[in-house]
């Protein structure tokens, strides 16, 4: 590659072997269409990140066509993937990269669910348990940015400051979702978009009922006990 250190460079590869192999769960769960959305991940001890192509079918990924990029953006050149255009989100990557040391991991897709609710630019409640746990309350919105320059990524730091949600529905636009690595990340997405679709149902029925916030506040910290025991198991 292009002068990394030796523990650096195995990090960056094991970081495009992830990354690529997880972009299949984009697909099982039916969160994305043709080429759009994106995984990327944080390289450990370095300031670089790794990120899908821009306009490559899912069934074309590979860990040698990933982009390694620094953490204003900039494709690292000299490494694989270098010849090929980062995803349109690159910035916005990059900027929650920079402002938000503890997130390892960023996701966006075109879940169809969660963007019905970023086109109307609405919170999704908290009217189930799972949301409760995994968001820790309702999953907010970010407001209307373009793409290609770092304004989503301003949007969904400002909007997470403080926010115990690892997801945001960026206006009339879509979901992004970090943190600590990629695959958290990932499962994130996948929640959001199941939380967007029976908060959607239950509308549908009526009014649906807000769960008390002591309750999500039990909920969510239970959830995190059970995650930090899981960890600690040998």
């Amino acid at each position: 590659m292009s002068g990394f250190g030796p523990e650096v460079e195995v990090g960056i590869a094991r970081l495009r072997a992830e990354i690529a192999t997880l972009h299949a769960e984009l697909t099982r769960y039916g969160l994305v269409v043709w080429t759009g959305g994106n995984i990327s991940g944080r390289v450990d001890g370095a300031e670089l990140f790794v990120i899908k192509p821009s306009g490559l079918g899912y069934d074309e990924l590979a860990p040698e066509n990933m982009v390694l990029c620094d953490l204003d953006g900039v494709v690292v050149q000299g490494t694989p993937g270098a010849g090929r255009i980062p995803s349109s989100d690159t910035a916005a990557h990059a900027y929650v990269y920079r402002n938000l040391p503890e997130v390892g991991g960023i996701v966006h897709t075109h879940s169809p669910y969660a963007v019905a609710w970023a086109a109307r630019g609405e919170s999704i409640p908290c009217v189930t348990t799972a949301i409760a746990a995994e968001f820790g309350g309702e999953v907010p919105v970010g407001p209307f940015a373009v793409i290609g320059d770092d304004s989503i990524g301003r949007g969904i730091v400002d909007t997470l400051a403080g926010h115990r949600s690892p997801a945001v529905l960026m206006q009339n636009h879509g979901p992004f979702t970090i943190g600590p690595d990629a695959r958290s990340a990932v499962r994130s997405a996948v929640l959001l978009e199941d939380a967007a679709r029976a908060a959607h149902l239950a509308r549908q029925l009526g009014e649906p009922r807000l769960i008390p916030s002591a309750a999500v506040d039990s909920r969510y910290e239970r959830d995190r006990r059970d995650r930090r025991d899981r960890a600690l198991r040998p």
